[in-house]
């Protein structure tokens, strides 16, 4: 007789670490991922035959790679459990990062319905935590694959959040303009050793040229004519290419440009306001600091 316990080893002898193999094991029960109690309390109980064969092929996928998220189906983000698959990066924790650095620039309450737009949205991560955070904000997200914007609409229909989702390549035949624009492009060069750590993910969302900056330079050239006076770019780029960021932004015309650094310390986002005279509005915008 398999016990949960027995399955557990077994994966674990298969190369999964422990954290992985019980994650697995809760998914085929049906159990939460938080209920890693659970299995201990029940680690004696029999393992149904129909489980331990769907639980089997998910062990080989993730002993052959695969990460865990793309096998689960899952992915938490900002506190948002959302729907991934292979046609959409995996949320990292870093990113987390630009959505705290957007956040304060979208007040908690304001008697105007501010727009902001996430360019290269995927699973809709960035734009679904800003509408959570801020449900009065227009947020619309754009992405060149339409097999990815289908992820991110089940995401927001699932999670009741409204936004506004569209197909296109970043700022290209849009005549909008937003208080604020994010992104997390691709900005990893073509050649770079750690793609090889990322075959799993789609390749057109990690790569963009020889130095990786071939992206955020299309959207920091772009983005003046799509913001509001004093509107501001946030953008999340490599751990090497921050210095190079805030060249492009201040060429662009933008100020108080800044980076902030990611959970290990390194600059990963980058942003700026820009500097075009007022025109219309009279808001104040908060100023982008530096972390």
């Amino acid at each position: 007789m398999t016990t949960l316990g027995t399955a557990l080893r077994q994966a674990q002898a298969q190369g999964l670490d422990r954290l992985d193999a019980q994650l697995l094991l809760l998914h085929v029960l049906g159990q939460e991922a938080h209920d890693r109690a659970w299995l201990l309390v029940h680690e004696s109980d029999a393992l149904p035959a129909a489980v331990e064969a769907r639980l089997a092929p998910l062990v080989a996928r993730r002993a052959a790679g695969e990460p865990l998220a793309y096998i689960i189906g899952r992915r938490e983000f900002f506190g948002l459990d959302l729907e991934v698959n292979s046609h959409v990066l995996i949320p990292r924790p870093d990113t987390e990062i630009l959505v705290e650095w957007a956040l304060e620039h979208l007040p908690t309450t304001t008697a105007q319905a501010l727009r902001v737009l996430d360019l290269g949205t995927g699973s809709g991560a960035i734009a679904l935590a800003l509408k959570a955070q801020r449900p009065y904000a227009q947020v619309q997200a754009l992405d060149r694959s339409e097999a990815a914007l289908a992820v991110a609409r089940r995401n927001a229909a699932r999670l009741s959040l409204d936004i506004t989702f569209a197909q296109g390549n970043w700022l290209d035949d849009n005549h909008q303009s937003y208080h604020l624009i994010v992104a997390n492009p691709p900005y990893v060069a073509d050649a770079d050793p750690h793609l090889s750590a990322l075959v799993h993910e789609p390749l057109q969302a990690l790569t963009a040229g020889s130095d990786g900056l071939q992206d955020l330079c299309a959207i920091i050239a772009s983005a003046p004519d799509h913001l509001d006076p004093h509107g501001c770019l946030l953008l999340e780029h490599g751990h090497d290419q921050a210095a190079a960021v805030r060249e492009l932004l201040t060429a662009a015309g933008f100020c108080h440009i800044a980076s902030r650094r990611d959970l290990a310390g390194i600059e990963r986002c980058s942003g700026g306001r820009l500097s075009r005279p007022q025109q219309a509005s009279t808001q104040k915008i908060p100023e982008v600091a530096r972390a």
